[in-house]
């Protein structure tokens, strides 16, 4: 229990700096999706659940504002003074920016990756949906049917849920996705769980971008049919210190991509320059 808290939270030690990561919808601190390239670079990840997600459980209203002052506190008890960056990813992107806005002194850059923004999300077409089939006590056996779906449909059933998340049609959609991709989208989906926090995910806050000092990267793809680019745009516009990186990826996951070596180098670079030359 950290600040009245319970945060479920996965720690790996390496000899680099802490990278702060969020993940988005349907995500848990056990699932490390995207974070091969900080491994490799010798990052130390501290990756919590958000509220409602694996054994999160938050006080209260489960606010971004109560979520950011709870990781804070987390990186207090583990003895992390500062994190070279906060990585926010998907659904993940209004928790790091909240954190960032809200403790400058331990965010000293901010990463957001195919992220939720500033603007409303998602349409209401989605939030119903999502409010139907991703609802506690209907989303174990959602998953239970995405699952048998994978394991009956194989290859066929992950191209309809790669195409969902990209405003690609046809094999454009799969544009780029090879086979490990393809194996390690598999494995994500069959392990994902939406718990309490993709309802939660569904009912969005303000995300108070101005209050942000610390410089960002924001990495998207134009084609991103799960979170509209037009979030990448606007947090391009609204952080006083953003760069934006289009990624030519098919849709939502960025890391499929063969531009992503090139992208996770950049990110590298962002990372490593000096505090007041990042950007």
């Amino acid at each position: 229990m950290v600040a009245g808290a319970r945060l479920e939270y996965r720690f790996e030690r390496r000899r680099a700096g802490v990278l702060l990561v969020l993940h988005g919808g349907h995500m848990r601190a056990g699932l490390a999706l995207g974070e091969e390239s900080f491994a490799a670079a010798g990052w130390s990840v501290l990756a919590p659940s958000r509220p409602g997600y694996g054994r999160t459980v938050l006080p209260g209203d489960g606010s971004l504002v109560r979520y950011a002052d709870a990781v804070r506190a987390l990186c207090d008890e583990l003895g992390i003074a500062r994190v070279a960056a906060v990585v926010g990813i998907s659904g993940g992107g209004p928790a790091a920016i909240t954190l960032a806005a809200r403790h400058p002194d331990l965010v000293q850059r901010l990463v957001l990756i195919s992220a939720v923004g500033p603007l409303p999300w998602p349409d209401r077409r989605t939030r119903l949906g999502g409010q139907v089939v991703f609802r506690p006590g209907v989303e174990a056996v959602t998953w239970a049917a995405i699952r048998l779906a994978l394991r009956i449909g194989g290859r066929r059933a992950l191209r309809a849920l790669v195409a969902g998340v990209s405003t690609a049609r046809g094999a454009a959609a799969r544009a780029g996705i090879g086979p490990a991709d393809e194996e390690m989208l598999r494995a994500l989906f069959g392990a994902m769980r939406s718990g309490r926090g993709f309802i939660r995910d569904l009912r969005p806050e303000p995300v108070d971008c101005g209050s942000v000092r610390s410089p960002a990267l924001i990495v998207a793809s134009a084609t991103d049919g799960g979170v509209p680019f037009a979030q990448a745009e606007a947090l391009a516009a609204r952080l006083p210190r953003a760069t934006l990186v289009v990624s030519r990826a098919a849709g939502h996951f960025v890391w499929c991509s063969p531009d992503w070596p090139a992208i996770a180098e950049r990110i590298e670079a962002f990372l490593r320059a000096p505090a007041g030359r990042v950007g």
